[in-house]
């Protein structure tokens, strides 16, 4: 239809929204309500989303439309309809539906109008309450669509199974975050090319630009509002520390949802590129879909402080100087970590790192990538680390968390300069994580210790550690120091293990002065394999007059209820007699056996005492027979005999 233009005429811009007949049977006489341009879409997440309109839809309206046109008055009054293709959505929705959400400064870019601020409780990662569980079959069916075409089609099949605004940016995301990998070339290259969502498409490949503008346009193309975010970011390459100037280096989007701008990085949620090798490989990260913006901010810097959507928003030198949490850090489940700073000066050759988690966890970590120079302790919901750094200078602190995983991630880093190293403390090479017991060694079968702490400290050189053993479990300890006589056949005669009812006793004789790291490792006896690390202690003796032998040594038929009195040193004086007392279960007969075999006697007690003379022997065994109508003797100790 041709309208003639008048010098009185009033041109007036209408958005034509067609609804199929399903929403508009459904909305019944309000269906005839005006609608009102300039506002934004009236969806939200949670409630349905109408279908796609049918040729048939769009000419009974038009007809109808034109019958209104063509009623026009002579006064000169002009109608202008602008009816436009689904290829002009974006502009649409800028035009009408995102002005009165944005603003628009002096150099072009856009700002939310009225930011939101969100301030963390700690109770939830994203900005909007959220059970992922609600999204397991839409995840699964939109990591499973494939381009058949163009962008339109690929949007219109992910739309099958979304029927909410939220739904619709979930299955972007997951499409998007299952398909498109990062192309690194193209990022090196800056290759504009490479970031239409044509190209994007076919070759299924891009970088962030690219990531964040095929997201924005399959949003738009769906009808939800979607903005491009450029910035500053501490992802590939980003050092500690360093200072962010020049060309932004990253772009993400904000997607109006709920009455409020929420935040999303696909680039990020795809995967990762490899340090060592600079390749990508898919590994979906759920921490970028609708991430808190007090979360968010740790490791994007947006080039409009407004979208830092934080009230008061970060400076870009407080951005620079926050301690950066990998998303790691929060996908495990930790909440904070002291000091809040990256870089961390020592204290008299000592920094600390203390992490609060909402749940028990696993923690490791490295310095100058060795799990060396450090006590880790498990805490109920954290860790506590003291870091002593074996040299003066710069050192790369590394903290790890296992969560619910079976795979230990990095989740915090930190700079260590260190003034002056405290070379007193030299802690043992095989010391190590965790030290002391904790949630996790209770939960291996290790109750009640007699040492909570995880350091010993001892001033004659001997110590006696105890802790309640769980039904059917086998303990195994072991003694590690880096200087002299322990080594690897005699590591476990410096511990002489006994068993009182449902408790073990570890007496521990120190070999000198020193650090040693008392290991413990446990194993279910009706089970194959070996023996799992659960945690050590560290035992400090410093007086240099210490000399303990060996215990003797226990062979297999050693029971695990029998109990030691005398001798415990596992090397005897030549030339003497020897008082011997032991508690032993389910035997017939004891003896000695030297030079010559001397029998043990069972006392009213319940204890087998006797003396052996250690004249002319080199050994001396402990020897018990368990069933009287056999004539075959057991080993089940054995000492060795002072050379004369």
């Amino acid at each position: 239809m041709e309208l003639k233009k008048d010098s009185n005429a009033v041109s007036i811009d209408m958005l034509l929204i067609v609804h199929s007949e399903k929403r508009r049977a459904a909305q019944g006489a309000h269906s005839d309500r005006p609608a009102d341009p300039g506002a934004p879409p009236q969806r939200r997440g949670g409630k349905p989303r109408s279908g796609r309109p049918g040729p048939r839809h769009c000419t009974l309206l038009w007809q109808r439309l034109a019958e209104n046109i063509t009623s026009y008055s002579s006064a000169g009054t002009q109608l202008t309809v602008e009816v436009h293709p689904r290829d002009a959505m974006p502009q649409l929705f800028k035009k009408f539906s995102l002005a009165k959400r944005l603003q628009v400064d002096k150099n072009g870019n856009t700002r939310p109008r009225h930011p939101a601020a969100y301030p963390w409780d700690r109770s939830s990662l994203k900005s909007m309450p959220l059970d992922l569980r609600q999204f397991e079959k839409l995840d699964t069916y939109a990591s499973q669509v494939t381009v058949k075409s163009g962008l339109e089609e690929l949007v219109s099949d992910l739309l099958q199974e979304a029927h909410s605004d939220l739904e619709i940016v979930r299955a972007i995301w997951i499409w998007i975050c299952h398909h498109i990998e990062y192309d690194i070339e193209a990022a090196q290259e800056k290759d504009r090319q490479a970031f239409k969502p044509t190209a994007i498409l076919q070759t299924q490949k891009t970088n962030c630009d690219g990531y964040a503008g095929l997201f924005e346009r399959m949003c738009r193309i769906a009808g939800v509002q979607c903005v491009t975010v450029p910035g500053y970011s501490k992802g590939f390459g980003y050092q500690l520390g360093q200072s962010f100037s020049g060309e932004f280096d990253h772009a993400w989007n904000a997607v109006f949802l709920d009455g409020r701008w929420h935040l999303v990085d696909s680039t990020w949620g795809s995967g990762l590129v490899d340090s060592s090798t600079s390749k990508f490989t898919f590994l979906y990260n759920e921490f970028y879909f609708l991430t808190h913006p007090a979360l968010f901010i740790e490791d994007h810097f947006p080039d409009n402080k407004n979208w830092q959507l934080l009230k008061p928003p970060q400076s870009l030198r407080q951005f620079e100087n926050n301690m950066y949490h990998k998303s790691e850090f929060y996908n495990k489940g930790m909440l904070s970590a002291q000091p809040q700073t990256s870089i961390i000066k020592t204290v008299n050759g000592k920094a600390t790192v203390t992490i609060e988690s909402c749940a028990p966890t696993l923690f490791m970590f490295m310095l100058n990538g060795k799990q060396e120079h450090g006590l880790l302790s498990l805490r109920k919901n954290g860790m506590k680390l003291d870091v002593y750094p074996p040299t003066a200078g710069t050192h790369k602190l590394q903290i790890f968390a296992k969560g619910n995983s079976e795979i230990y991630s990095s989740v915090l880093e930190y700079t260590l300069k260190c003034h002056c190293a405290d070379v007193d403390v030299r802690l043992p090479a095989e010391l190590h994580q965790p030290v002391g017991p904790s949630w996790f060694s209770e939960q291996m079968g290790i109750t009640k210790p007699s040492h909570p702490e995880p350091v010993i400290y001892t001033s004659d050189g001997r110590c006696s550690v105890s802790f309640g053993v769980e039904e059917g479990i086998s303990v195994l300890a072991s003694l590690h120091g880096d200087d002299g006589p322990v080594t690897e056949e005699t590591q476990r005669r410096y511990i002489f293990q006994l068993h009182r009812e449902k408790r073990t006793e570890l007496k521990v004789q120190l070999p000198h002065a020193g650090k040693f790291a008392l290991k413990i490792f446990v194993k279910k006896r009706q089970e194959p394999g070996n023996y799992l690390f659960v945690f050590n202690y560290l035992i400090c003796c410093t007086n240099t007059k210490v000399n303990w032998p060996v215990f003797p040594e226990s062979f297999g038929n050693w029971g695990v209820d029998n109990e030691l009195l005398e001798p415990l040193s596992g090397v005897l004086p030549a030339n003497r007699n020897v008082p011997f007392k032991l508690k032993l279960h389910g035997v017939a007969k004891a003896l000695v056996k030297g030079q010559d075999t001397w029998p043990l006697t069972l006392s009213p007690e319940g204890y087998w005492e006797g003396s052996c003379s250690t004249a002319g022997c080199q050994e001396v065994y402990v020897m018990v027979l368990e069933n009287a109508n056999h004539s075959f003797y057991s080993y089940i100790l054995k000492y060795q005999v002072n050379a004369q």
